[in-house]
């Protein structure tokens, strides 16, 4: 006999050489029903395994992670199977379960058309109803190569050779397809009552812009229809929301391709929301002891080479320049830090001098790959409230307080404190050539940075691999419309670079000091933080920060004058406005003006031009009448000094 501890903690003695599944049913047969996987251990096993030993056991349902992606991964074989039976020439690569669905990587001649995931669709749902039993089995290194080879599947047999010598190697069969896979699978497809295949995109091979690219077909699936249609009516709202689609219709950015990719233009109403948030975040950096610096885009490749990016993120930068034939190479910034060090010193500095905050609103250059660009999010010129503070070892916890105090300021003035994570990004020690190999400064700088979380009851969780080279740092993140995860603000500890540049101060005893570095982040990008702000308000901005804060409606060409004084006072008064005088309906330059998601929509006619009033309809309020027009203006400039959210 072994002992079983449960997930509520009771000790259950079973007899050892029983699967996951059928201590599951010696538990409730309700429970097994339902069952997807397992976890043993923290481990997650299928529901085939065997268990010998003593052991934590959690049976685990649709109800968690671990369980719906058992069930997806899954139906992402399913998926496979319909692949190979409808289009036999295409090549299996990888299939896992994601967030909220899975994907599959298929090699072949031309994409799938929408036509072409209506037909898989249908073929799932025939390989469904077949409800064979999914079946695993294990094979050598030797045998697992020959059948993948004799199936001409190159890219398992490459993913075969990558596997460490002793590593279990397994198969499953679903719907008739055998197929390399470490599972865990459900033991049938009849649960699979629900599924949607969403789009096909295309996807490097291994994620890596040299490989083939491989067409991957996204999908979701569920237990029920009625949650599978709750899921894509929630996306369907989400694509609504999409700033790359919604940011474009409403005339915030547009791209050319003769410009480039990755490289987004900003239209008049993109630009004017950038210009408010810039001179707000400006203007409260300055009220927090933040010194204002403007360096230049681009450097020799020794100023690059003296802070390690030229070692640690040269195939990020764009360099201007062959090393091999010319006697100077420049580059443009990824980021300002070594030109505000330069800053640093060119003087003398003593401890009472520190802490010294420098502020720079910076336009940045990395070259990211083409396959990872997306709209305002991802891109390869950009934006961003870059700040380093140099600090002495005293003062680094009061000042990592205070960025922190500052980013959330920020946070809730935008309105989005509620709508993102905190992740204690962490070095790898094992990956020395992404970071400076100096494992005892990683040591107590970590625990530094973990100290003084702890001390301000931020609720983050720790993530390894993820530190800059030189640091690490909490990353503030944020989830687009569709799921996918990005950082929106960022706070390092440099233990490294003051040392690189010689970044003394001197101190109460005229000996020289090292001081600490932190790098942060007020607004993050702000063509990031533009696109986030589209999807979270679906475009209806707050009245502070919209590009156009009224508009101005004559009813017909005899009360242009009176609006054009009603425009003429707005201005006066800091609004932001416009005027449509075309010669349309008024009902449709109403319908116009709310499709633009405009705050204040003023109608003017013969009554309001004789009473010095406007006509209002407000986002907020709907349709509120006439209304005294000093009133008007005098509430909008509270609610915009105010910086309300509607």
């Amino acid at each position: 006999m072994i002992k079983i501890t449960l997930k509520d903690g009771s000790v259950k003695e079973v007899e050892a050489g029983l699967s996951v599944l059928e201590i599951a049913k010696s538990i409730s047969e309700g429970l097994a029903r339902v069952a997807l996987c397992g976890t043993i251990n923290g481990e997650v096993v299928d529901l085939r395994t065997v268990v010998n030993e003593d052991c934590a056991l959690n049976i685990c349902t649709f109800d968690s992670q671990e369980g719906k992606d058992a069930f997806r991964h899954t139906a992402s074989h399913v998926l496979s199977a319909a692949v190979k039976r409808l289009f036999p020439e295409a090549k299996l690569a990888i299939g896992p379960a994601i967030e909220n669905g899975f994907y599959y990587d298929f090699d072949k001649e031309g994409s799938f058309s929408p036509e072409d995931l209506e037909k898989l669709e249908a073929e799932m749902k025939k390989i469904v109803k077949e409800n064979a039993e999914i079946k695993r089995f294990e094979l050598s290194r030797e045998e697992a190569l020959k059948l993948m080879e004799e199936r001409n599947e190159n890219y398992k047999v490459e993913l075969i050779n990558d596997l460490p010598e002793g590593e279990v190697i397994s198969f499953y069969e679903v719907g008739g397809l055998v197929d390399l896979c470490a599972g865990p699978h459900i033991m049938s497809l009849k649960p699979l009552k629900a599924f949607k295949l969403t789009r096909c995109t295309g996807a490097y091979w291994r994620g890596n812009e040299n490989n083939k690219m491989l067409h991957r077909i996204y999908g979701t699936a569920f237990p029920k229809k009625s949650e599978l249609d709750a899921f894509l009516e929630a996306l369907e709202e989400a694509k609504k929301r999409d700033h790359n689609k919604l940011g474009r219709e409403l005339k915030f950015f547009t791209t050319n391709e003769n410009v480039g990719q990755g490289l987004p233009l900003l239209m008049p109403r993109g630009a004017k929301v950038v210009q408010v948030l810039q001179r707000w975040i400006e203007d409260e950096e300055e009220r927090r002891g933040y010194v204002l610096t403007k360096t230049p885009f681009m450097a020799k490749s020794d100023l690059y080479k003296i802070s390690g990016h030229w070692d640690h993120y040269k195939d990020g930068m764009f360099v201007l320049g062959d090393e091999e034939k010319d006697s100077e190479v420049l580059a443009l910034r990824p980021m300002t830090c070594p030109f505000q060090y330069a800053i640093y010193l060119s003087e003398q500095h003593s401890y009472k001098d520190l802490p010294i905050r420098y502020a720079e609103t910076s336009t940045l250059f990395r070259n990211e790959a083409s396959g990872e660009m997306h709209g305002l999010i991802r891109v390869r010129q950009f934006t961003l409230a870059d700040g380093h503070l140099i600090v002495r070892p005293d003062q680094l916890e009061e000042e990592f307080k205070g960025v922190v105090d500052l980013i959330k300021y920020v946070m809730t003035t935008l309105g989005i404190e509620n709508d993102v994570t905190y992740r204690f990004s962490k070095w790898d020690p094992n990956n020395t050539e992404k970071y400076i190999d100096d494992p005892a400064a990683w040591e107590s700088t970590q625990n530094a940075m973990r100290k003084i979380l702890n001390h301000l009851n931020i609720p983050f969780t720790e993530a390894d691999d993820e530190a800059a080279f030189y640091g690490p740092k909490l990353d503030i993140q944020f989830r687009n419309v569709h799921g996918k995860e990005d950082t929106l603000f960022t706070v390092q500890i440099d233990f490294a670079l003051a040392e690189r540049f010689g970044m003394y101060y001197i101190d109460q005893n005229g000996e020289k000091q090292l001081p600490y570095i932190i790098h942060r982040s007020s607004i993050g990008c702000y063509e990031r933080t533009l696109a986030m702000l589209i999807e979270k308000y679906a475009g209806a901005l707050p009245t502070w920060m919209a590009p156009v804060q009224a508009k101005v409606l004559p009813l017909s060409d005899k009360y242009n004058e009176y609006a054009e004084e009603v425009v003429t006072e707005l201005r006066r008064r800091g609004i932001r406005v416009e005027i449509d005088t075309r010669t349309e309906k008024i009902g449709y330059k109403i319908r116009e003006a709310r499709l633009e998601r405009t705050p204040y929509i003023l109608v003017v006619g013969e009554k309001e031009a004789e009473n010095r009033e406007v006509s209002v309809r407000s986002r907020k309020n709907g349709d509120e009448g006439a209304l005294k027009l000093d009133e008007l203006v005098n509430r909008i400039v509270l609610e915009v000094a105010n910086k309300e959210h509607e």
